[in-house]
Formats: C-alpha cells, structure tokens, sequence
C-alpha cells in the first residue's frame, strides 16, 4: 500500500508537470502568432515567446514552492524552437533539406534523452534540486524573486542564446549541406553519447556503490570529473558549426556557445565541486588525479 501510495504521488506530480508545459507551449505558440501577425522576425517572436513560457513555468514553480517545475525546460523548449523554425524555414525561409532534417533529430534525441534522464530521478513535487535548496536557505523571503530572474528567466535567456545559430542554420541558409555540417552532425551525435553514457554510468554506481561518499573513477568519470558537462557544452558548440556551415554571416551567434560554457566553467563545476569536496572524503584525490571536464588521461 505504501509503495503504490508513492506510485500515485508520482504520478500526480509527473500530470502536474505536464500540465504546466502544455500551458507554457500553448502561451508561447500563440505569442509567437502574435507577433508573427505583426510581421516581427522569428528572433523577436520566439525570444518573447520562450520569456512567456517561462513566466507560465515559474508560475506552476511558485504555486508549488517547487522551482524544480523549471528543470525540464532546458531540454524541452529548445525541440519546441527547432521544430517552429523547420516549419518557417519550409514555408518562408532558406534551407537545406537535410540540414534542417538533421538539427530537428539531434535536438530532438538530445532533448527527450536529457528530459529522461531528469524524469527518472524526479521524485514528485516535494523533492527540489539541492541547488535550490542551499539558495533558499539564506534567501528567504527574497528567494522567489531570485527564482524567477536567476533561477529560471536567465537560465531561458542562455538556452535561447545557443540556439540562436539554428535561426541562421534553418531559415536563412546561404550554403547547401557542407563538410562543416557533418563536423557538427559527428559532434553533436557523440555529445548525445557522452551525455547518456556518462548519466547511466553515474546512476548505475549510484545504485550498487555501497560505501557513501566514494566517487565515481571509472567509465568515462576516469577521463574527466565532469563527462556529462563535457558533453553538453559540446553540444552546443555543434549547434554553432551548423550555425555557420549554413550562414557564415551569423558568426556572432558563438556567444551562445561561450556562454554555454562559462556557465558551466565558472558557476555549474564550482558549484558541484564544492558539495563534492564536503560530503566526499576521496574527492580531493579526484581533483589532484582527474582532469576537470575535458577528458585526458588521468595522472594516476
């Protein structure tokens, strides 16, 4: 009886959840409508779009006191974007048939793979990413408004920044399928690999390692610290390549890609890192013996 109580408790929250994206993809679908009535380019109406979204989002988080509501959006709006800007590159841009096949796919594997990997360790609606958790504490009564500009409306700006290339990529092409498009077709495809080999790898460890605090060396964890970052800042860089294999024009779009990485350089690492050293007692072996996030050999 106790477990099927969980059973259900679970899947009310997963309902609760879907109810919130169905609402925020209806809200961003018809502000998008909008302004596309109006005549406004794609890069305006989805970047107002994806903040509508996001206002929605953070206010399913704010009637549950759960800013972890939030977390899926990271890998589901983008397969919203990529798919609307197929469809307008179809109708009224330039493209490459395969190019835009070929993103809507990548996006789409990466995308579902990333929204699993969350779903299956989301316990239900009182469970909140630790992260959260430690910024609430001294935050107090301050903390929803962190949430909604730190916690979730920047957060939407970065994903919206490194998708930007895919607007050049899919609807303003200038160049046909080209050996830059495979460079970023094999990068992002092994980005996806790493991505899922490096999760299934920690969470199997996590499930039949039976000493706490012991970290994880083998795998793909014995090349890098962090081959889970490693593949997702890879894939954003692939993202870029298309950008520019399709339009050189859209060059400047590399910020997305170099904020995707200084996020998880200097905000993401640190802060895992940090809790990794408090409540692992081999961790700072690990620092001295496993490079931080792009895989080398290890010195020892």
């Amino acid at each position: 009886m106790k477990n099927y109580s969980k059973t259900s408790s679970r899947l009310v929250a997963f309902l609760w959840i879907l109810l919130t994206y169905v609402v925020g993809i209806y809200v961003f679908s018809q502000v998008v409508d909008h302004f596309f009535m109006q005549g406004k380019d794609s890069m305006y109406s989805i970047f107002w779009a994806d903040i509508a979204c996001t206002i929605v989002v953070f206010g399913f988080s704010y009637l549950f006191k759960n800013t972890s509501f939030y977390d899926p959006y990271w890998s589901v709006i983008p397969i919203v974007v990529v798919l609307l800007l197929a469809v307008r590159g179809f109708t009224e841009g330039l493209y490459d048939q395969t190019r835009n096949l070929t993103i809507v796919i990548l996006v789409s594997l990466w995308g579902i793979r990333l929204t699993w990997n969350w779903a299956r360790g989301w316990k239900g609606l009182n469970d909140i990413d630790w992260r959260y958790v430690n910024y609430e504490k001294p935050m107090g009564k301050w903390f929803w408004l962190f949430s909604f500009g730190g916690l979730q409306i920047f957060p939407t700006i970065l994903v919206f920044l490194g998708l930007l290339p895919l607007f050049g990529a899919m609807t303003e092409a200038q160049n046909d399928w080209n050996w830059l498009d495979v460079v970023a077709t094999v990068l992002a495809f092994s980005a996806i690999l790493i991505e899922f080999f490096a999760d299934n790898q920690l969470r199997r460890f996590r499930k039949i390692n039976i000493e706490k605090g012991k970290s994880l060396t083998k795998g793909l964890w014995k090349y890098s610290r962090h081959p889970n970052y490693f593949g997702e800042i890879s894939f954003w860089w692939a993202l870029f390549f298309f950008g520019i294999a399709a339009n050189p024009e859209y060059w400047w779009t590399i910020v997305g890609a170099l904020a995707m990485t200084a996020l998880f350089h200097f905000v993401s690492i640190p802060m895992i890192e940090k809790r990794h050293l408090e409540r692992r007692k081999d961790y700072e072996e690990v620092i001295q013996n496993v490079p931080r996030w792009i895989p080398w050999v290890p010195k020892n």
